[in-house]
C-alpha cells in the first residue's frame, strides 16, 4: 500500500484512513468467549487539533460509512470458511458480534497527536470489562501518547455517556440489514447525495428521493411525527401518506419507502 493511499497527496488525514484504522482496531481488539468472540464497539479517535478542526463539519458522515465498513467486516469474518473436519468443525465454530445494538465512534482533539496522525482507544461496550483493558493503536509506527495518567484520567472524566435512544430503525437496503439509532429529535431519511447529507442514508436505487421522509419527536410530549418528502410517496402502516403534510408516527410502525424499502419503527421508553 502507497503512502498516498493512506492519506491525501498533501500529508493531510483522510476518511478513509481513519475507517481503515477502525477496522484495524476491531480486528485487534478481539475477546474470545467460549461460544463466541466480541469485537470492540466503542471507539475514541483522537487526531490532532488541525484535523478535528478541518474534519468537524463531516463527522456524522465519516460515522455512517464506519459504521456500514464495520457491519460488512463483522459479515465478512462470520462468512470466512470454517476450519475443515465434518461436523464437529462446524458446531464449535464461535460466531463474531459486538456487546451492543450499533457501534459508538467519537472524535476528540488532542494536541500529543501528530498532524495527519490517528489514534484510537477502543473498548467492548460502554461498561469496562474485567480483564480486558482495552486496545489502542496508532497509524504511524509510535507508542499510544494519550494514555499517560493524567491523560487518561482527564478524558475517562470527559468522556460523554452513550447518548439517549428514542427510537430504532430495522430496515434492509443494498448493503444489508441495517439498525438506525435515534438519538437526536429529527431525523432525514433518503438517499441523500454529497450536497445533501441524510442522517438515515438509504442505499438503493434513484426511486428513493434525496430526502425522502422526515422524522421529528416532540421534546415535550415525547410523540413522534413523519411527514413524506418525496416524488414516488411514503407509507404508514400501508397507508400513503400526503406530501409535506406532518402526521402522528405510532411508537411502532412500518414505513415503506416509493414501495422499495420497508422500514420498521420502535420508539423506546
Amino acid at each position: 500500500m502507497t503512502e498516498n493511499s493512506r492519506i491525501f497527496k498533501d500529508g493531510r488525514l483522510s476518511g478513509r484512513t481513519i475507517i481503515s484504522e477502525l477496522l484495524r482496531n476491531m480486528e485487534l481488539g478481539q475477546f474470545e468467549l467460549t461460544y463466541s468472540v466480541l469485537l470492540p464497539c466503542i471507539f475514541s479517535v483522537y487526531l490532532s487539533p488541525d484535523d478535528h478542526s478541518r474534519l468537524t463539519g463531516i463527522f456524522r458522515h465519516i460515522e455512517d460509512d464506519a459504521r456500514r465498513a464495520l457491519r460488512e467486516r463483522v459479515a465478512e469474518m462470520n462468512a470466512k470458511p470454517k476450519a475443515q473436519g465434518g461436523w464437529r468443525s462446524r458446531k464449535t465454530s464461535k460466531e463474531y458480534k459486538i456487546a451492543a445494538r450499533d457501534w459508538m465512534i467519537e472524535f476528540l482533539a488532542d494536541g500529543e497527536v501528530p498532524s495527519g496522525d490517528v489514534e484510537i482507544h477502543s473498548e467492548l461496550n460502554e461498561t469496562a470489562q474485567p480483564g480486558y483493558r482495552g486496545i489502542k493503536t496508532t497509524l504511524m509506527d509510535r507508542e499510544p501518547s494519550v494514555t499517560s495518567q493524567s491523560n487518561a484520567a482527564h478524558h475517562a472524566e470527559t468522556r460523554r455517556p452513550m447518548d439517549r435512544v428514542f427510537a430504532e430503525i430495522r430496515y434492509e437496503d443494498e448493503s444489508g440489514p441495517q439498525v438506525f439509532l435515534m438519538v437526536q429529535n429529527e431525523i432525514r431519511a433518503g438517499r441523500g447525495g454529497d450536497d445533501e447529507p441524510m442522517d438515515l442514508a438509504l442505499y438503493t436505487n434513484e426511486e428513493i428521493s434525496r430526502e425522502h421522509f422526515l422524522v421529528r419527536r416532540d421534546p415535550a410530549t415525547g410523540v413522534f411525527l413523519i411527514t413524506d418528502k418525496s416524488t414516488n410517496g411514503t407509507w404508514l402502516d400501508g397507508r400513503r401518506l400526503k406530501k409535506g403534510l406532518e402526521e402522528v408516527l405510532p411508537a411502532q410502525a412500518e414505513i415503506n419507502a416509493a414501495e422499495v424499502i420497508t422500514l420498521n419503527f420502535q420508539s423506546r421508553p
